[in-house]
């Protein structure tokens, strides 16, 4: 600013004073690295700890062979492809990436969708969600009750079993035979056959013994068969006496009929004629049956269907990707659940104005508009089946183990089960650690896609 003189010449006045530089900021925080840095190092100091350091001494401990005094090299690794129980490992270990995360999704998507519209459809979610509170530990005892091969105490072969005999039929007394002297001996598929031929008229006695007094339980009292001219009678009995005595071969007064015992009369080795005993125990047969031999076919006395050996050599590993598919289904569900709610209803409401089915909805705007929450489910059940252990190790019995082998479970086996090796456990831990790699990376980048969105 100037001021006028009288000269008319202008004067300086006062110089204003500099704002003083502003001051650097420490970082895209407003801090200096250093605190940054103390802030970050305890976390860094823990992965480092927990993660880094046993992968390093992991692959480190894999050159080594079991007693960690010799280098061999890569052998640990080849022995990982060429022993029989690592390779069904592995097998198993592909055959559980493929079908449970497939399956849990599947299923977790059909729930979710058909629930949706439904009044009951949380109560329904609750219930095919609760077995995520269980531990595996629980969930494995629990499976390994309901596969017991015993009906009587088996859910799954007590099931099986009911819907067997339904269609098929039970035989009528298992486990029974006629007695060493009756006259039948044992011929092809478990029958017994007359020695001699029989002859109209004349009553025939089949004694059987070995019966179990609960398969007689409330039968009658067997009577001798009536002589009947042209045809063939005769009475199908449980020939012992409780208690002991009694006549063998002989009916004796406490002694009960076998009701619905199948007879047939064999010429020639063709059935030219059957009956099935009545309530008192006696049988009769059409004048066909004359000079013909009396056969008790193995129907009548095969034992009674015990169901599917589930925890078998060949079923043991579907079995137990189906226990784990009972408690990821509902994890699968709520994750899909939650994405289909945000998707816009308009675009399915379109799809129907323009003449598009329920099942061309759900296929073609449904799925479509779902996928990413789709592929977050699949990744993550990945990831999970590739470390399964407890479930195998629970539910397979021991003569089945080796075939439900999967490679975390092979892992411990060979670290710390009878024949200790850490070179081929530690091999078979990076082995491991490539598999779930490349799933990682892909779900990393996934991530990444959607945050750039």
């Amino acid at each position: 600013m100037s001021t006028a003189t009288a000269g008319g010449a202008a004067a300086p006045g006062p110089v204003p004073p500099v704002a003083p530089p502003a001051k650097k900021r420490g970082g895209v925080l407003g801090t200096r690295p250093w605190v940054a840095a103390c802030f970050l190092l305890p976390a860094l100091v823990l992965l480092g700890a927990l993660v880094v350091y046993p992968i390093g001494y992991s692959v480190y401990r894999s050159l080594f062979d079991a007693s960690d005094g010799g280098f061999v090299g890569v052998d640990n690794y080849g022995e990982v492809f060429t022993d029989d129980r690592i390779r069904t490992a592995l097998k198993n270990n592909v055959i559980w990436v493929v079908v449970a995360p497939s399956v849990a999704t599947a299923l977790g998507l059909i729930f979710a969708v058909l629930t949706e519209r439904v009044r009951w459809g949380t109560a329904f979610k609750l219930v095919v969600f609760m077995p995520m509170a269980i531990s595996m530990l629980a969930a494995g005892i629990i499976f390994r009750l309901v596969y017991e091969q015993e009906p009587d105490r088996g859910v799954a072969n007590a099931v099986w079993v009911s819907v067997h005999d339904t269609f098929a039929g039970t035989s009528a007394f298992p486990g029974a035979h006629p007695r060493p002297d009756a006259g039948l001996a044992a011929t092809a598929k478990g029958s017994y056959t007359t020695d001699a031929a029989v002859a109209a008229g004349t009553p025939v006695a089949l004694p059987l013994v070995a019966v179990k007094p609960s398969d007689v339980s409330g039968a009658g009292q067997a009577v001798p068969a009536r002589a009947v001219p042209g045809k063939v009678t005769g009475t199908v009995w449980r020939d012992v006496v409780r208690g002991g005595g009694g006549t063998d071969g002989k009916i004796d007064p406490s002694e009960n009929a076998l009701k619905g015992v199948t007879v047939e009369a064999v010429k020639d080795g063709r059935t030219v004629a059957s009956a099935k005993t009545s309530a008192d125990g006696t049988f009769t047969l059409p004048a066909a049956a004359d000079g013909a031999r009396l056969r008790l076919p193995g129907s009548d006395f095969a034992a009674p269907y015990n169901g599917i050996d589930w925890l078998g050599p060949s079923l043991v590993t579907p079995a137990i990707i189906g226990s784990y598919v009972w408690m990821w289904a509902g994890f699968a569900m709520v994750l899909i659940a939650a994405g289909l709610a945000s998707v816009p209803r308009e675009l399915m409401e379109a799809a129907r104005v323009d003449g598009a089915n329920e099942w061309q909805v759900f296929r073609r705007v449904t799925v479509p508009l779902l996928a990413p929450v789709l592929a977050v489910v699949m990744v993550t059940l990945m990831i999970n089946v590739l470390k399964i252990f407890d479930l195998v190790y629970i539910i397979a019995p021991g003569n089945s183990l080796d075939n439900a082998n999967v490679l975390a479970l092979q892992l411990y086996q060979s670290s710390f089960g009878t024949d200790v090796n850490q070179g081929i456990g530690s091999a078979i831990a990076v082995l491991l650690l490539l598999l779930v790699a490349p799933v990682m990376l892909i779900n990393i980048r996934r991530m990444r896609r959607e945050r750039r969105r």
